[in-house]
């Protein structure tokens, strides 16, 4: 669907697009006003959809005649007047001070304005400081320019129907982060995407409302992001709380987490619990008993912990809250409990000269234990991933509703869902049987050569060569893949992080070692700490590097 750069018309073709994408497959959903852009943007003359299609791509809603000079379009006026006259463009608008900085340069503006010498001095953030206290009413730009037209000999227009473009976006792509240099990008081959079969259940949006939520939900996030005072945008969050739309669902619930990070740097203890308590995304609950012993409500805190300890929603939840759990304890005069024995990892110590120039711990390390016949290669995240996505590819790009909504996506939208793997468990199973059968490395090498470069959530294209892929299945045991690919799907979000940095093969003895380096004064983290427990479990190879240097650093 994609039209191609050397064609001179080439945005024009991709928009046109967009709207036989989304005309086609939520006829049932369009409003009025939006049926009616798609049937008559056909009938307008070529000039005038391609000039409307530059201005949408642009930002802002206002432009000058003499900045929307495009070659392939022509006199930029006379393709104008049909858009002015179907009423999607305003010749000459309205603008307040601000919209007239916006438009004009420094020089412009203080032949407009009248500007005395000191002023045209000032940085323009000041000098529109300092003009909002005089103009605070708005004219047509024509009217602003009327004393120094010999200056300012232009016209300027308004796209009025921009935020209508918006929505036919938002049914393509499924959200507002995407615009419309995904098509470029595409059409230039920076990035290249699956193709995945549409059926009409994988819609993104199943009834007006779900849209309409979706706008809402962007206009709180907008309104946050904006400072609005944060009780106001709950106000507006609250008519949000009964979406029957899951992945909708899960935006308002990251929006509310982060409200309530914002609300704990402000110290608000009591908001961000209440906002805590009334959000279901992960994190949100630890967040919670953590809010609760800050504001000294121990015993709430401890009988929270209680509860989330019967059924921790992951690894990381259970990690911190082992971690919590006795310093509540302590603060409510309760018995010690004995924590329970961990395994250490294999330690390995290196002490190295200073390097002479810039350098990276971790490439030091692997230079030092390469040898020609037990190579070393630093892959941190990126090996156990690109094996995982190369194997179970057909799984995580099967179209099943509610996973894929356009052509530009690198990731089924329910990736990080709870359900992801519940949804797809049957395939996710065939997958898994295929390493206790052998048949795996012949699906890995097929998946490689086929999809190479293609977008991906886990495949690593950069760092997966051809060598690194022949060693990996030769020397990691296939075992030891499941038991890594399972622990991947208990907790995507978490667990495709903290692997170790480096990994050492012995091709000849088919095997292998993980190696995770630290710094001096470097200490391992979380996840980090989770995938070493988890290895040391599954008798995996893996050892923790501490490095130190000969000589101080000069």
């Amino acid at each position: 669907m994609l039209a191609n750069l050397d064609h001179t018309f080439y945005y024009l073709e991709n928009f046109q697009a967009v709207l036989d994408w989304v005309g086609g497959r939520y006829a049932d959903l369009l409003a009025g006003d939006e049926q009616a852009f798609i049937a008559q943007f056909g009938e307008l003359p070529q000039a005038s959809r391609a000039l409307f299609v530059r201005m949408v791509m642009r930002k802002g809603c206002v432009f000058r005649a003499s900045k929307l000079v495009y070659g392939e379009i022509g006199e930029t006026r006379a393709a104008m007047q049909a858009l002015v006259d179907v009423g999607w463009v305003q010749a000459d608008p309205e603008l307040d001070i601000a919209g007239l900085f916006d438009l004009l340069q420094k020089p412009e503006l203080a032949l407009v304005l009248a500007m005395t010498p000191a002023e045209k001095k000032l940085p323009k953030a000041e000098q529109l400081g300092l003009f909002s206290l005089r103009h605070t009413g708005s004219q047509a730009f024509s009217a602003w320019c009327s004393d120094a037209v010999s200056a300012v000999d232009d016209v300027a227009y308004q796209v009025v129907n921009k935020d209508l473009c918006d929505r036919l976006r938002l049914l393509f792509f499924g959200n507002l982060y995407q615009d419309w240099s995904e098509f470029v990008l595409s059409d230039l081959g920076i990035s290249q995407y699956e193709k995945v079969e549409f059926s009409a259940a994988s819609r993104g949006f199943g009834c007006r409302a779900d849209i309409d939520a979706y706008l809402a939900l962007h206009a709180c996030r907008e309104a946050f992001h904006a400072e609005q005072p944060v009780p106001e945008v709950l106000a507006q969050l609250a008519g949000l709380h009964d979406l029957d739309n899951a992945w909708l669902t899960s935006r308002r619930n990251r929006l509310l987490y982060q409200i309530g990070e914002h609300l704990e740097k402000q110290k608000d203890w009591a908001l961000a619990q209440q906002v805590y308590a009334g959000c279901t995304y992960p994190g949100a609950r630890l967040r919670a008993i953590r809010v609760l012993e800050k504001s000294e409500q121990t015993q709430a805190a401890y009988d929270l912990l209680t509860l989330a300890q019967q059924a921790p929603e992951s690894e990381a939840e259970h990690q911190q809250m082992l971690r919590i759990a006795p310093r509540l304890g302590r603060k409510l005069g309760l018995a010690k409990v004995t924590k329970a024995a961990r395994t250490s990892p294999t330690e390995l110590a290196l002490c190295l000269p200073f390097p002479q120039e810039d350098y990276v711990v971790e490439y030091v390390v692997r230079d030092h234990l390469h040898t020609d016949d037990a190579p070393v290669f630093y892959v941190e995240n990126a090996l156990i991933n690109s094996l995982f996505g190369l194997l179970c590819w057909p799984v995580i790009f099967k179209a099943i509703p509610g996973a894929f909504f356009h052509p530009f996506q690198r990731e089924p939208v329910d990736l990080l869902s709870a359900d992801f793997q519940s949804r797809r468990a049957d395939d996710f199973a065939a997958c898994f049987a295929q390493l206790e059968s052998g048949v795996y490395h012949q699906t890995i090498r097929q998946t490689y050569a086929a999809k190479s470069g293609l977008q991906s959530p886990f495949v690593f294209w950069s760092t997966l060569s051809e060598d690194l892929l022949e060693m990996a299945l030769a020397c990691i045991p296939a075992q030891h893949l499941k038991h890594s690919f399972e622990r991947i799907l208990l907790d995507i979000r978490a667990n495709r992080n903290g692997f170790p940095d480096l990994i050492q093969f012995w091709p000849q003895e088919r095997r292998y070692r993980m190696i995770e380096v630290k710094g001096p004064g470097d200490k391992l983290q979380d996840n980090q700490k989770r995938w070493l427990d988890f290895c040391a479990r599954h008798d995996m190879p893996v050892a923790v590097c501490y490095l130190e240097w000969q000589e101080a650093e000069q």
